[in-house]
């Protein structure tokens, strides 16, 4: 789990999880993360994604897939090609990782302005760090939703 020092509540709930591990007995670690100072792109994108999710309710895959390429973004990701053996037209969806940066830089920005006028959740721009940290904090003591 990951916790935020500059956040009482993180505090105390790192202070809980390092008090029941030293109860039990077991081998814990305990590194220092070092801060960033900004997100890489591609990892940028699934964070927004993944905090989208946890308010919205669906699974990461889910948003990522029906909202940010197929809803979102078409013109971005989907693609046709035909199927070798029966020869139909079929239609997929590339990944964020096969795109161009101003392909992904689009994409975002079109997802962030949708998030916020359609679905009323504020997506943070790359450079607000202390709200990306929060976010990815979440997301990682969210998985199971995710």
């Amino acid at each position: 789990m990951r916790f935020n020092s500059n956040n009482p509540i993180d505090i105390q709930r790192a202070k809980e999880r390092l008090n029941f591990l030293i109860e039990k007995k077991k081998v814990f670690d305990i590194t220092a993360k070092k801060e960033t100072k900004t997100y890489p792109q591609l990892k940028y994108a699934h964070l927004i994604m993944g905090w989208f999710a946890l308010e919205y309710g669906e699974t990461l895959e889910y948003i990522k897939l029906e909202y940010f390429k197929k809803l979102i973004n078409p013109e971005i990701f989907e693609f046709e090609f035909i199927n070798r053996k029966t020869g139909d037209i079929r239609t997929s969806y590339r990944s964020c990782a096969n795109v161009s940066k101003e392909e992904l830089r689009l994409a975002i920005t079109k997802f962030r302005a949708y998030s916020a006028k359609e679905a009323g959740i504020y997506l943070p721009d790359a450079t607000d760090l202390v709200f990306m940290q929060q976010i990815e904090i979440e997301i990682n003591n969210n998985q199971q939703y995710l």
